[in-house]
């Protein structure tokens, strides 16, 4: 199984010729996303922090559409949010941004792309641009008016043919790209591209590099001292293979095969007490009526059948009998409906962190474990794509605790795993 790896970089510096910072960015496994705002006073960043703000909860479900096409299902609802913002406030009429996101998906990497932002593979030391600029000088050299030396300095270079906000509707470029084991990935906004002009030297830098941190941090430097004219943002990520059999030992006890009237658990242990009373606090307690049929068919007073092909018990018998027996479960109903109900209602108000059936961390909202009759007290909130067995084992740990938290201190315990922020165990 193929993931991102931990190491992972992600950086924005100004440079070293403007006043602020219009490019934006965002890492969190599996999604990464680079944004180059324009528009000055301020609309550029705003335009480049709209356009990464979509990613924040994730793809969108859709089970019709591809991965790449749900990509480019956010990137059209940024384009539409900064449009909207553009023409409703004039102080940022004709801002825009370019925007380039990667989203991995067992083993195919997922791209969205519009401007002039780039990303690049490199696989076996050989570096491979995979978008294509949305430029006046890349189309010119498409056409063959303009040579690749040329356009390197051609005076319009800086003029981008497609980007998000100046129009309600984009073209986004979206296409798969089949990952491998040890590749890397680079994804940057022109302010690194423009500097270090050279594929093979950008390639150099980062193969030259001891840590993909290290080589981040290398090719900023390396922009800055060409000049850094504009901001330089520079997101690293490498593709790294995952025993499943490892997933599947680091996952173990995430699952429970348990007899009639168990408790299926996702994590092992069992549920704590306060757990259990909070689950049954809205539930009113059982009746003394629920017993009554039973202690009627133990009467000393009831008739036994005798042997024999004529010893059949009385009609008026089996038929009373028959509604003591429909009121006991009528009773009983009416107790267990409530017990399950307040016990639902209970479980919505928490969230935890688990794993799902592929070893993939994952917030769930609601308690760990189901009720007899394979009533779920959880639901999926949100899955990363960071596989459990990835992570140093003390960060296994918590996400295998199962620990009872509010939405907030979930979501941003599985932010801090998918950034590689995590380092150790909660207490």
């Amino acid at each position: 199984m193929l993931a991102i790896g931990t190491d992972f970089y992600a950086d924005s510096d100004r440079g070293r010729q403007r006043r602020g910072n219009e490019d934006s960015h965002f890492a969190r496994r599996p999604l990464f996303a680079v944004a180059d705002g324009m528009g000055g006073a301020q609309a550029g960043e705003i335009a480049s922090g709209i356009a990464v703000s979509v990613f924040e909860h994730g793809l969108p479900e859709d089970q019709e559409a591809s991965c790449e096409e749900r990509l480019a299902m956010l990137v059209q609802d940024a384009n539409a949010q900064i449009h909207e913002l553009s023409r409703s406030d004039e102080a940022r009429a004709g801002m825009g941004t370019t925007l380039t996101a990667a989203y991995l998906d067992e083993g195919e990497l997922a791209i969205a792309h519009v401007g002039d932002s780039r990303l690049y593979a490199l696989r076996g030391g050989a570096i491979e641009r995979l978008t294509r600029d949305h430029s006046l000088v890349e189309e010119l050299v498409r056409e063959g008016r303009l040579t690749p030396e040329e356009a390197e300095e051609h005076p319009q270079r800086s003029i981008i043919t497609r980007a998000l906000g100046p129009e309600p509707h984009v073209l986004v470029d979206h296409f798969t790209h089949r990952a491998q084991a040890d590749d890397i990935y680079l994804l940057c906004s022109d302010g690194l591209t423009s500097m270090v002009k050279s594929e093979q030297k950008v390639a150099e830098l980062i193969t030259g590099s001891a840590t993909l941190r290290e080589a981040g941090q290398t090719l900023i430097d390396a922009a800055n001292a060409a000049g850094g004219r504009d901001n330089i943002t520079v997101v690293l990520f490498r593709i790294v293979e995952v025993d499943s059999g490892s997933a599947d030992a680091a996952t173990a006890g995430t699952s429970a095969e348990t007899g009639p009237g168990e408790h299926t658990m996702i994590g092992s242990g069992a549920p704590t007490a306060s757990e259990v009373q909070a689950a049954v606090a809205a539930a009113p307690p059982p009746t003394a009526q629920a017993p009554e049929s039973a202690a009627a068919d133990a009467s000393p007073n009831r008739r036994v059948p005798r042997s024999g092909p004529a010893a059949a018990p009385p009609k008026r018998r089996r038929g009373r009998r028959a509604r003591r027996i429909v009121r006991g479960l009528l009773i009983a109903g009416v107790v267990a409906v409530p017990i399950v109900a307040g016990a639902w209602i209970a479980s919505q108000s928490v969230y935890f962190v688990g794993t799902d059936d592929q070893g993939f961390v994952t917030l769930y909202r609601g308690m760990p474990y189901e009720l007899p009759g394979g009533v779920s007290l959880f639901s999926v909130n949100y899955a990363s794509g960071v596989p459990v067995a990835t992570l140093s084992p003390k960060v296994r740990s918590t996400v295998t605790g199962h620990k009872l938290r509010s939405r907030d201190d979930g979501a941003d315990l599985v932010r801090q795993i998918e950034r590689g922020t995590l380092v150790g165990q909660e207490k």
